[in-house]
């Protein structure tokens, strides 16, 4: 396979982490282990070498070349020239400064603990500023303004961020229902969706297999769907437009700052909206 990433560094970068999503389901299961890991915290493929990436993932340095290969590059190298460009355009001071602490592993007194998630929380926010455009914002709060309903779906850890987007939804007059699932109920919930609406789906790995379920319905209903993930593959990459946020991790502890911070940002662009088509058709 003969790709080519010679564009600006988020280009490329962006360009990369399609091709990876799009070609998940056929590579091998350890070229699937890089591909969920690259995806999910591409700041450590740009800062560590071949053979100790290889020991984190759990594969032979070796499969991260035939991972780089088949998508185009000559080798590992040359394909984290393209994660190292992109941390460098997304603040890389903050990034390694969390990588430093992750590494440490001793023992940490309770100021130390406070910095250290204080710092992951910066460097979530700095790589949502540099990987979110203002396109991408307004093409999804036109989606929510457009809707009848604006369903939100999503469960355990990312259900905060849900029920969050609906508060501010409802607040700035944007007709929101939660697909809370409560008792089981989402397969019923759902039967109130219609292709009139817009279906915004908050999935983090391992996603949920009711949130996957109901995303894919959603989609068969014919409503619009937006995605906010942390792992860019199928089928939330079939969204009518989808956002992938990296939670930078502190001991295995990722907090919702980046991806609380967006569903506030895209409650307020389409509630904006809706306002000014109302003032309009008044």
């Amino acid at each position: 396979m003969q790709m080519k990433y010679d564009d600006s560094s988020d280009e490329a970068f962006e360009a990369l982490r399609e091709q990876i999503a799009e070609d998940y389901e056929g590579l091998s299961k350890r070229l699937k282990l890089i591909a969920d890991f690259s995806l999910q915290d591409p700041s450590a493929i740009a800062l560590n070498t071949a053979a100790s990436l290889g020991e984190e993932i759990g594969v032979a340095p070796s499969a991260l070349v035939r991972f780089a290969k088949h998508f185009g590059f000559s080798g590992f190298s040359e394909m984290q020239a393209i994660f190292r460009d992109h941390l460098q355009v997304s603040s890389t001071s903050y990034k390694e400064r969390i990588h430093a602490l992750a590494e440490s592993g001793a023992t940490r007194d309770t100021g130390e603990m406070t910095d250290r998630f204080i710092e992951a929380g910066i460097a979530s926010l700095r790589d949502l500023q540099h990987s979110i455009s203002p396109e991408h914002i307004e093409t999804a709060a036109k989606l929510m303004a457009d809707a009848r309903i604006v369903h939100i779906l999503a469960q355990k850890r990312t259900f905060t961020a849900a029920t969050y987007l609906a508060y501010n939804l409802s607040r700035l007059d944007v007709p929101a229902n939660l697909l809370d699932g409560l008792g089981g109920t989402l397969e019923q919930q759902m039967v109130t969706v219609s292709p009139e609406d817009t279906v915004v789906a908050i999935s983090f790995n391992p996603s949920a297999g009711e949130t996957v379920e109901a995303f894919e319905r959603a989609r068969d209903i014919g409503a619009r769907t937006i995605v906010i993930t942390d792992l860019a593959r199928a089928p939330f990459i079939h969204a009518d437009s989808w956002f992938q946020i990296s939670e930078a991790s502190v001991d295995g502890f990722r907090s919702l700052n980046a991806t609380i911070s967006l569903a506030l940002i895209l409650a307020i662009r389409a509630g904006t909206m809706c306002a000014e088509m109302n003032t309009e058709n008044s």
